[in-house]
C-alpha cells in the first residue's frame, strides 16, 4: 500500500486541498479526523470535529480508542486499498496513525505549503481563528449520517479534468462542538424531512400526513399526525416511532427534542 500524508498546521486548509491533492495523485481513499473516506463517501469512523473537548478531538484523529481503531482496520482490510491520503498537523502524527492502523510506511509526505498560496493560507487560518470552521472533505449529506457538531456551509470545488470533462468535488464547512462560536440555524422543513424518512422506515405506519415542529430556547417539539395500517399493536408502534425519531434527528442535528407527539388519524385497511 502506498501511504502518501498530506501535513500542515491545524487551520492551514489540509482537508480543502485534500481531494484535489488525492486527484492529482490518483488516490482514492483519505484518512482524516478519525474518518476512513473514499471519494466521497465516509466508509467508516467518528469524526473528531464531534468531540467535546480538543483532547478527546485529538484522540479520536490518532484513532487510540480501540473500537473506533478496530473498524477503521476492518474497512482497510475489506478495500485493501493501493494507496491512502492521510492527513495530519505533524509527521508524527501520520507515523502515530499509520503504527495504530497498522498501515504504512509513509512513502510520500506533502508539506500544506507546497500547495497553498500564502493567501489561502492566510484565509483558512483566518476562517478557523475568527469563524471556527473547519472543513471535512465529503459532501453535507454523508456528514449528517455521522455529525452531530453545528453545519454553516457546503462548498463546491470545480476543475477540469484531462479530458476536458468538469469534475465537482464538495465538501462540508462545519463548526465542531469544541470550538461552537453562537448561534447556528437547521431549517424547519430539513427536520421535516428527517421525520418522514425515518417514519418511512416503519412498516406498520401507512402514510405521514402532516409534521409540525415548534421551536422552544431548550429545544424543540415534533408533531407528527399519520395514517397506520390496521391489526398492528398501535402503543407499540407509536412507542418505536418516537424512540426512532429522537435517536435519529438528535444525532443528526445535534438539536434538543423535548417531545414528540402522535397523532393517529386513519387506519389504512387492505381487502
Amino acid at each position: 500500500m502506498r501511504v502518501v500524508a498530506l501535513v500542515g498546521k491545524s487551520g492551514t486548509g489540509k482537508s480543502y486541498k485534500a481531494l484535489s491533492l488525492a486527484y492529482e495523485k490518483d488516490i482514492e481513499y483519505i484518512i482524516d479526523d478519525g474518518l476512513f473516506i473514499k471519494g466521497s463517501k465516509i466508509l467508516a469512523g467518528k469524526s473528531a470535529k464531534r468531540e467535546k473537548t480538543k483532547i478527546s478531538a485529538v484522540k479520536r484523529a490518532l484513532f487510540m480508542e480501540n473500537s473506533h481503531k478496530q473498524a477503521i482496520i476492518e474497512k482497510i482490510q475489506e478495500y485493501k486499498p493501493c494507496s491512502i491520503l492521510i492527513l495530519g498537523t505533524s509527521e508524527k502524527m501520520v507515523n502515530n496513525i499509520t503504527e495504530n492502523l497498522g498501515i504504512g510506511p509513509v512513502n510520500e509526505t506533502v508539506y500544506i505549503n507546497e500547495i497553498a498560496s500564502e493567501e489561502e493560507l492566510k484565509i483558512a487560518r483566518e476562517s478557523r481563528i475568527k469563524q471556527g470552521k473547519h472543513v471535512i472533505p465529503v459532501p453535507t449529506f454523508e456528514i449528517k449520517k455521522d455529525f452531530s457538531g453545528y453545519f454553516i456551509d457546503k462548498l463546491k470545488i470545480f476543475r477540469r479534468k484531462k479530458d476536458n470533462t468538469i469534475q465537482i468535488a464538495e465538501k462540508s464547512v462545519v463548526r465542531p462542538t469544541f470550538s461552537y462560536m453562537g448561534k447556528f440555524t437547521i431549517y424547519d422543513r430539513v427536520i421535516i424531512q428527517m421525520v418522514k424518512y425515518v417514519t418511512g422506515n416503519i412498516m406498520a405506519i401507512h402514510k405521514v400526513n402532516k409534521v409540525k415542529i415548534n421551536n422552544y430556547k431548550h429545544g424543540i417539539v415534533v408533531n407528527i399526525e399519520l395514517a397506520i395500517k390496521y391489526g398492528v399493536n398501535i402503543p407499540k408502534i407509536i412507542a418505536l416511532l418516537q424512540k426512532q425519531v429522537k435517536k435519529d434527528v438528535e444525532h443528526m442535528t445535534s438539536l434538543n427534542i423535548i417531545a414528540i407527539n402522535v397523532i393517529v388519524k386513519s387506519l389504512e385497511i387492505k381487502y
